[in-house]
């Protein structure tokens, strides 16, 4: 199947980025929103990244645009990069990108399905069963969770052989992969066509052949977030010195929380709710060796940022205040 028509349903941080890199490539996209407060929140987000997209390619066609460390590759290869053709992408894109409360209208059409929506196991769910009436027999449905297993929601989206995870990370355009992963009852030719389709949209699809918590990335990411959490919700230290001692001792771009400003506080929040559910299932012991982390000490530190209005890079402020002009961490 040719796939021409894409919804992503959600448009926070990177269901908004999904959307603007999908239409950058040229396919027909569509933004299924809950409300009309949710569109008053996402076209911000796509304001912000037609400015980011124009401003990344601006620096691209520079003599440090072509370090490898600040090329984007989501945007052009070196090699056939065209300015003029790539800005002209990113205007078509913004223009084309459509925003839809109306479920049954939004997937009308839709070759593909991205859900991106909060880390909360009951709302997909729900979400998902109000979705599966409406989508055409063709339609391919795919999950962006960062570390719920598709097979926890494959019975209830009608379609499971067409259903499986496509997990991007943050900063889409210049961190151009997505973790492609199957479910038991996933169709190995669906499985290729969507590996097709990640391609299409300039990604590099790293194929995930059996279901893992946290996929590839957030296997080894979430620990890192959480250990850095840990230490400034139990008083150890600061957000800044926390981010400046991973920063300075590894040679790493970003700290824990910088990370965290990037991906959204509530993001965070979310996770760490699901983490702190799984020490109940364990014995006292494993509790110890496996899951040493104060969870409702991380809470309240995140809920307090999130009550603030504190949610991160995108609404301006987060652990750190944001300023184009300046690093925050300096």
């Amino acid at each position: 199947m040719e796939i021409k028509n894409v919804v992503v349903a959600g448009g926070g941080v990177l269901g908004s980025q999904i959307a603007f890199q999908a239409a950058y490539c040229g396919y027909n996209v569509t933004i299924w929103l809950r409300s009309e407060g949710s569109i008053g929140r996402t076209q911000p987000k796509i304001d912000g990244l037609k400015k980011t997209y124009i401003e990344t390619i601006e620096l691209m066609d520079t003599p440090e645009g072509k370090n490898p460390n600040v090329w984007c590759r989501g945007i052009a290869d070196v090699e056939t990069f065209n300015k003029a053709e790539c800005l002209e992408k990113v205007e078509k894109a913004y223009a084309n990108i459509k925003l839809e409360l109306d479920m049954a209208k939004a997937v009308e059409d839709a070759d593909v399905v991205i859900e991106s929506m909060a880390e909360i196991t009951d709302e997909k769910i729900d979400f998902y069963k109000k979705l599966a009436p409406l989508m055409p027999e063709k339609t391919i449905l795919l999950t962006n969770s960062s570390t719920l297993l598709p097979s926890t929601f494959a019975k209830v989206t009608g379609r499971a052989d067409k259903y499986m995870s496509l997990h991007f990370a943050n900063s889409i355009w210049k961190n151009n992969i997505t973790e492609v992963m199957m479910q038991p009852a996933s169709d190995p030719k669906i499985f290729d066509e969507v590996i097709a389709f990640a391609n299409g949209i300039r990604m590099i699809a790293l194929p995930v052949l059996k279901e893992k918590n946290g996929y590839l990335l957030n296997s080894m990411l979430v620990p890192f977030l959480l250990s850095g959490m840990d230490l400034v919700a139990n008083g150890v230290s600061d957000p800044k010195s926390v981010d400046i001692a991973w920063m300075k001792g590894t040679g790493a771009p970003k700290g824990p929380f910088l990370i965290i400003d990037t991906v959204g506080v509530q993001t965070a929040y979310n996770i760490v709710s699901q983490y702190q559910k799984v020490p109940g299932l364990l014995s006292p012991l494993l509790k110890k060796m496996m899951l040493p982390y104060n969870y409702k000490a991380m809470l309240a530190m995140l809920k307090k940022y999130i009550d603030e209005g504190k949610l991160g890079k995108m609404a301006g402020k987060g652990f750190y205040d944001y300023d184009e002009n300046k690093n925050p961490i300096l």
